[in-house]
């Protein structure tokens, strides 16, 4: 039996940030640059840097320049062809800060090519804060053997609406859920002497007018949902940076939000790193700086102007901002650097492993694709089926998102010259092709077609044991899908070849949650995300049972958008790939509809039946519960239950624990799970901890968080909506101040004794 408990990835993680300081250069400094003796702890190196600094030293250092030559920039000399770059501060023996995008690989310089994880929904998928740890670990370790010492990575938004451009890059719509795989992705690369951000902060959660839209919601309801994430991922992960985002919360920029930066994540959750812009994401200078940013991020190219130079100064010298500010912004930066180890391990270039990272961006995939459908067991295929394979680009390779975080192979892009080849492109294919990986393992006749000529694909269905459709969905930072169809004729190729071939089987390489008006007529449906750089054996390993599937929804997939809190979204689409946008963007989006009750929640609120659940995924096994037994154990709410592999084959199965508070209106909330592998007849007897932080509410009044007291219902689930075993549990009422919010317990999933 191999069990992965949830928090073990963190406490790897937290152990070697926590030896950063010590475990380094060896040096214990000397007269000249006392601040480089590794045994100090990472503020005493900071503040005695601070103290070496002059003025201009700390105004360069909160003031990043772009690092590429995009939108006409002239590149600094010494910058590595990414986001964002400062000139080294040799007199202090300070590296240069090379920033590189972002959370899925190094996405810069394209030219060169890096190894692409998953999407992080894919990542999400697995439930598995271990994968996420190694995956980080090892986007971290190649952007280290590229220069680089800071990664715009962490994407910890939550998925409030599935047409959200940028979903693949975050990590699903539950705040414990995405907290975890965040944070552990953050440790990962942090574990390999490289900063990491975690972004975007906050409530970032469309691209439609995004550097202009207010994500309008209570302070409580975001306490409870979107800012909960982003609070359990740096108490998880210790990111040494947090970057504000584009979007206004409540009508103020967020950086400038002085509640957010500075009340919030300074104050109430003693953030110790630096707050970043993102690129255009500044509008003033002062008020700025005493709202809590620290580092204007590439402003020469991307602000109006560079408010973190002139215009700072000028607010330093008129007395509307404290030097005092300005050693803070440079001391918490100085503060990270040290915490990571960039400074005692400085980024150096140096060859990369490509075949050991492309397997880990493999096995990413293979945790995390999602089994949707298998009627009639169509899946595992059997080698002496002959295969009609069909659309998607399968013969060259698999879809990427695109943007910022979109990462190139180093042997190029499998499929290039397609819409867009501007921004948010290119559209970029990792050169995997299912095609290929299937063909190594079918002793049947495989064929191909693009799918472009709808009949000769349903003939070739016909003539053919099984047929593979592959349906694709781009999407990108910047802009949202302003439906859920699925673009192109890709529905009507599904629907002709299952009409053809009622043995069809769908493969979908997509953002997240699409129509899929075709589902009752395919047999099968495996939700690939955009499978990254070892994605086509992946995917051909999935279909052939050489593993099981193993993912579960970490969004809740609807029927249609009228069961969305919001069912349009105005001037959503992007011209040129043939989503014209409709109407005039909104400048307010209202999250108040909703407000905590995100994704699953909000289903169970509303009395809605989604098309699939949260939590949802099929094996090629079966599992059942018992002897479920909830028990309080040193003021922790713990419960016990048995699982057991009762088919034929070995599987990983995920049991979720949802918590429902006492109260009128209160829906249920995940708040802990297991991941077990098992062999077929085998069982695990297991303890999963109730998260303190899913049974309280937030008071604004109070500044609060209360547990309420009284009766909570306890629900075990193979998935949000479906369950095998469910108690109560009485708990007294309990109040912890902001600045001291109750904290996540060491191992929620253990064996039970």
């Amino acid at each position: 039996m191999t069990l992965h408990t949830v928090r073990a990835a963190s406490f790897i993680g937290m152990a070697l940030m926590a030896s950063f300081g010590t475990c380094a250069a060896g040096s214990t400094g000397n007269a000249t640059h006392p601040w480089m003796n590794p045994h100090l702890s990472p503020n005493q190196r900071a503040t005695l840097v601070l103290k070496a600094m002059n003025e201009d030293q700390k105004f360069q250092l909160i003031s990043t320049q772009f690092g590429d030559t995009e939108n006409g920039h002239v590149m600094a000399p010494g910058a590595l062809g990414s986001a964002g770059y400062d000139p080294a501060i040799r007199s202090l023996g300070l590296p240069a800060l090379q920033e590189s995008d972002a959370g899925l690989g190094v996405a810069k310089p394209l030219k060169l090519g890096a190894t692409a994880l998953p999407s992080g929904l894919s990542t999400a998928a697995s439930f598995d804060p271990a994968l996420a740890y190694a995956g980080g670990a090892m986007i971290g370790s190649e952007a280290h053997h590229r220069g680089f010492n800071v990664m715009l990575a962490g994407g910890a938004d939550l998925v409030r609406d599935p047409r959200n451009g940028r979903n693949f890059e975050y990590a699903g719509e539950d705040p414990l859920l995405t907290g975890l795989i965040v944070g552990n992705a953050i440790a990962g690369i942090q574990s390999q002497h490289v900063v990491s951000t975690i972004k975007h902060f906050a409530l970032n959660d469309l691209e439609t007018a995004r550097t202009e839209l207010s994500s309008d919601i209570a302070p409580a309801a975001a306490r409870e949902s979107d800012l909960l994430a982003f609070e359990i991922a740096i108490e998880t992960g210790h990111p040494g940076a947090v970057m504000c985002s584009y979007n206004r919360i409540n009508s103020v920029y967020a950086c400038e939000n002085d509640w957010l930066l500075n009340t919030v994540l300074k104050h109430d959750w003693h953030y110790p790193g630096y707050v970043m812009s993102d690129w255009g994401a500044v509008h003033s200078a002062a008020k700025a700086a005493l709202a809590g940013l620290d580092q204007e991020s590439a402003g020469e190219t991307f602000d109006k102007k560079v408010y973190f130079d002139k215009p700072l100064r000028a607010a330093v010298a008129a007395g509307k901002v404290p030097q005092s500010r300005i050693d803070d912004m440079a001391r918490r930066i100085l503060h990270s650097l040290f915490a990571a180890g960039a400074i005692d391990h400085p980024a150096v270039q140096a060859p990369i492993d490509f075949a050991a990272d492309r397997k880990v961006a493999q096995h990413v995939e293979e945790a995390g694709a999602v089994l949707l459908r298998n009627q009639g067991n169509i899946l595992p295929l059997s080698a002496a089926q002959s295969i009609a394979v069909i659309g998607g680009h399968a013969d060259k390779g698999v879809l990427t998102g695109g943007g910022s975080s979109a990462v190139q192979s180093p042997e190029g892009n499998a499929v290039p010259g397609l819409a867009p080849t501007g921004w948010p492109g290119p559209r970029i294919y990792q050169p995997s092709a299912p095609l290929a990986a299937i063909r190594q393992r079918a002793h049947g006749a495989v064929h191909y077609l693009s799918g472009q000529d709808i009949a000769a694909a349903a003939r070739l269905a016909a003539k053919s044991n099984v047929a593979v459709v592959f349906v694709e969905q781009w999407a990108a930072e910047s802009f949202d899908a302003p439906h859920l169809t699925l673009p192109g004729n890709q529905d009507a190729l599904v629907e002709a070849v299952a009409k053809a071939n009622p043995h069809t089987i769908v493969v979908l390489e997509n953002n997240g949650p699409v129509a899929m008006p075709w589902l009752h007529q395919v047999d099968g449906v495996l939700e690939a995300w955009y499978p990254g750089a070892g994605g086509g054996e992946a995917i051909a390993r999935l279909l052939y049972g050489e593993v099981d599937p193993a993912g579960r929804l970490p969004v809740t997939w609807p029927r249609s958008e009228s069961q969305l809190p919001r069912p349009s979204i105005p001037g959503a689409g992007l011209a040129s790939i043939g989503l014209v946008p409709q109407g005039k963007p909104a400048m307010h989006v209202d999250y108040n509809i909703e407000g905590a009750d995100v994704g699953y929640r909000w289903y169970q609120h509303k009395g809605f039946k989604p098309l699939f659940p949260f939590g949802y995924g099929l094996t090629y096994t079966h599992f059942a519960y018992s002897g479920f037994k909830p028990e309080r154990v040193n003021g922790r709410v713990m419960v016990s239950f048995t699982v057991t592999n009762r088919g034929r084959r070995s599987g990983v199965d995920v049991p979720q624990l949802y918590v429902t508070l006492p109260g009128k209106g209160q829906v249920r909330r995940l708040a802990g799970w297991c991941r077990v592998q098992l062999k077929p007849g085998q069982s695990a007897h297991l303890q999963v901890a109730a998260d303190p932080r899913l049974l309280v509410n937030f008071d604004s009044a109070r500044q609060e968080w209360q547990r309420p007291a009284g009766s909570y219902l306890l629900q075990l689930g193979h998935s949000a909506t479906s369950f095998q075993g469910q108690d109560h549990v009485t708990l007294a009422a309990a109040t912890w101040p902001a600045t001291a919010a109750p904290k996540g317990q060491p191992q929620p999933c253990v064996d039970s004794p």
